[in-house]
């Protein structure tokens, strides 16, 4: 503490320093943001890399979709395809498929060899009165989602840290002490954002680390620097400066200090899980929480050395002890009716979780985008006219040990279409046979033969390599069916002629969903232990880190409950959609860490008041009482920094600032108001029980 403060100029020149010069990265970072981040090793990925290394297949090619209006002519409309295609393929180095045609649309898959801006293909697109085309596909949809994601964040900052100023405002009642926070927040997501640029350079990044690093950077942050620099003024009313800074670092420091560790838990447990999004949404997370408790405990303590007294400059709003009084008497109605309350609460909680038996999780597409998105639009029309919703498409990779166009090595591969057949989901197998339309020996004859050889060879080149072909197999339920996942995940552990890898759109959801469903456990093993023993040690109490945790977890079920209601089932004005399936784990993640850090410093002051009066009913009052204005205040900042993305345009940000932003609205008004109080008077002199302890437990309630 003593360096913190010989040494405070330096410190606060040093952290300015780093600010401006991470900031300058920071601006860059969305420039190597790619894809979903729903990327895995696999037999997906393994499948995808032959597709392309060894095909030469653009596994994920724009696809152009036209529409002509009713009545216009057939042969025009195939005439402004075909210059529409050769005017694209003419400006960019690439390959486009053969149209095709249902109804009033068409559409046509176009590989560009260069890495091509969208927005600038688009601009290539031309007009016309009877006929329109439009641009989609994957690599259209993640474009339009990273534009949007940018979008976003500047939306949700201009929301989020004006209202945010005003809370800080009211709590504080001074311009100065005001903004301070919102300085120290800007400080930990700049200096973050220019961190996570210069680590994407070396691991993958998804799109959404642009949202989730400035949502939990900024609660955080600010949230630190409230507590901290309430409990500094207060100790500034009875020490000098450099006194005030050391108590204050001793107590609102500790609390900082463990609400971190807390934070970075939860967010780790998202490492165990080996796909993209929840390893880049975990480092960034906890690269912020990292960075915040390193602002909070070297910049702030410095700079409040430098200004010392002057934090209580351009005081606007005169503090009042009415609203002590308010809350001492809340929480003493409260805690005359412990088992009503206790009661009332669990009750209210349930209902709000009831919804989530009910609960669909979907891997974002195009329903990620605005319902009005022209990306989106046109995706879905393709989807309509050109994708059976009944059955979906299975890629197989068979791989031989010799060369391929071998009699031995044919017949192997014919023997695996037979198996595959014999499954009662196959509805069709393409293959080289079936394009050729022969068997076998037939196949060999024509191979073996030089002229006949020349004439097939398109489709040696389609289906073959020198020791590998592909099969394409059509089955017989939806992509994202349970029916079609069973059947990926089975073909693999069956006795087969060949070694192979499986791909397709069905390989890729099973692989996805069954990683997250048994990696999920073990992150809770993690989080939920390690969390128990910090807040064990912290507060040498068994049960109020398990209470802590119990209540956290009613809190964010609920959370989630609403949001099943309020995305799934289509209420207040949102048109129904599943549930994106990593909202749930980075919610929980997020939140089971933030909502800690107010719970943290509560259950603090309640420990310091025990520790000083021996009495667990007077403790408690006291500490819901002193706290009381700034936790809510703090509470307050995370559900708004948090809940301005619900303002935003891109679904599952939507959605993970709703999840994130009602589970701390319940945290702090259900469970701190009347669960905490409730709790802590039913359970008594118990709350404080460690094995071992010498002293004596008196019972609850004397």
């Amino acid at each position: 503490m003593r360096s913190l403060y010989r040494f405070r100029k330096g410190i606060v020149i040093i952290w300015i320093i780093l600010t401006l010069f991470m900031g300058y990265f920071a601006f860059q970072l969305p420039g190597i943001l790619s894809g979903s981040g729903f990327e895995m090793e696999g037999s997906y990925a393994r499948t995808q890399k032959v597709l392309e290394e060894e095909f030469n297949q653009d596994p994920r090619p724009l696809i152009l979709l036209f529409e002509k209006e009713k009545g216009a002519s057939k042969s025009k409309f195939e005439e402004f395809i075909y210059e529409t295609v050769n005017h694209l393929l003419e400006e960019y180095d690439g390959e486009a498929a053969p149209p095709q045609y249902k109804n009033d649309y068409a559409y046509v898959s176009l590989s560009l060899k260069d890495d091509t801006n969208i927005d600038k293909i688009k601009s290539h697109l031309p007009k016309h009165e009877e006929f329109a085309v439009f641009l989609t596909g994957s690599k259209v949809i993640e474009e339009e989602m990273s534009q949007g994601s940018q979008t976003d964040l500047k939306n949700a900052e201009m929301i989020g840290l004006p209202i945010a100023l005003i809370v800080l405002l009211i709590a504080f009642g001074g311009l100065v002490a005001a903004g301070i926070p919102i300085v120290i927040g800007i400080i930990a997501v700049l200096s973050t954002m220019g961190i996570v640029y210069l680590l994407g350079h070396y691991i993958n990044l998804s799109i959404f680390v642009l949202n989730v690093v400035p949502m939990i950077g900024l609660a955080l942050s600010i949230d630190f620097a409230l507590l901290y620099i309430n409990r500094f003024r207060e100790e500034l009313t009875k020490h000098p400066v450099k006194q005030a800074i050391a108590n204050t670092t001793k107590t609102a420091g500790r609390s900082i200090a463990f609400s971190g560790i807390c934070v970075a838990l939860g967010l780790s447990g998202m490492l165990f899980i080996e796909v993209d999004i929840f390893r880049s949404v975990a480092i960034g997370g906890i690269a912020v929480v990292i960075v915040s408790v390193l602002s909070a405990l070297t910049f702030l303590p410095a700079f409040l050395s430098l200004i010392g007294h002057k934090i209580n400059k351009a005081m606007i709003i005169k503090g009042t002890q009415n609203q002590q009084a308010k809350w001492k008497k809340f929480a003493s109605f409260v805690m005359k009716r412990p088992i009503l309350m206790t009661l009332a609460s669990l009750i209210l909680l349930t209902i709000a979780l009831l919804p989530i038996k009910d609960m669909e999780l979907e891997i974002p597409d195009a329903t990620a985008l605005p319902a009005d998105s022209e990306t989106r639009i046109a995706y879905e029309i393709f989807e309509d006219n050109f994708l059976p919703s009944d059955e979906s498409n299975v890629i197989f990779v068979l791989q031989t040990k010799d060369n391929l166009l071998t009699k031995k090595s044919l017949l192997k591969v014919e023997d695996f279409i037979s198996k595959l057949e014999e499954e009662g989901l196959v509805n069709k197998v393409d293959s080289i046979f079936s394009a050729a339309g022969v068997h076998t020996e037939e196949f060999l004859a024509i191979i073996q033969n030089t002229q006949m050889k020349t004439q097939v060879q398109p489709l040696l080149d389609s289906f073959t390599t020198n020791n590998k072909t592909l099969l394409y197999v059509t089955i017989d339920a939806p992509a994202t069916s349970e029916k079609a996942k069973d059947w990926v995940r089975d073909i693999e552990g069956e006795d087969m002629p060949l070694s192979f890898t499986v791909g397709g759109f069905s390989k890729f959801n099973q692989e996805i969903f069954d990683e997250i469903y048994e990696k999920v456990p073990l992150g809770l093993l993690l989080i939920i232990g390690s969390t128990y023993l910090i807040l064990l040690v912290a507060f040498r109490s068994v049960l109020i880190p398990l209470k802590a945790i119990l209540m956290n977890m009613f809190s964010l079920g609920a959370a989630f409950g609403i949001v099943v209601w309020i995305f799934q089932e289509g209420h207040l004005g949102n048109a129904p959609t599943a549930i994106g399936l990593m909202i749930p784990v980075i919610a929980f993640a997020v939140v089971f860490g933030l909502s800690m850090d107010y719970e943290v410093f509560l259950i603090s002051r309640i420990q310091e008041e025990y520790l000083r009066t021996k009495d667990n009913n007077l403790a408690t009052l006291q500490g819901l009482t002193i706290t009381s204005k700034i936790i809510t205040a703090a509470a307050a900042i995370m559900i708004v920094v948090t809940g301005a993305f619900a303002f935003t345009e891109i679904v599952p940000v939507k959605q993970i600032g709703i999840a994130v932003a009602l589970s701390i609205l319940i945290d702090a008004t259900i469970v701190r108001m009347i669960l905490v109080p409730s709790l802590m008077k039913l359970l008594g002199d118990w709350n404080w029980w460690v094995p071992f302890k010498r002293e004596k437990v008196r019972k609850p309630g004397k």
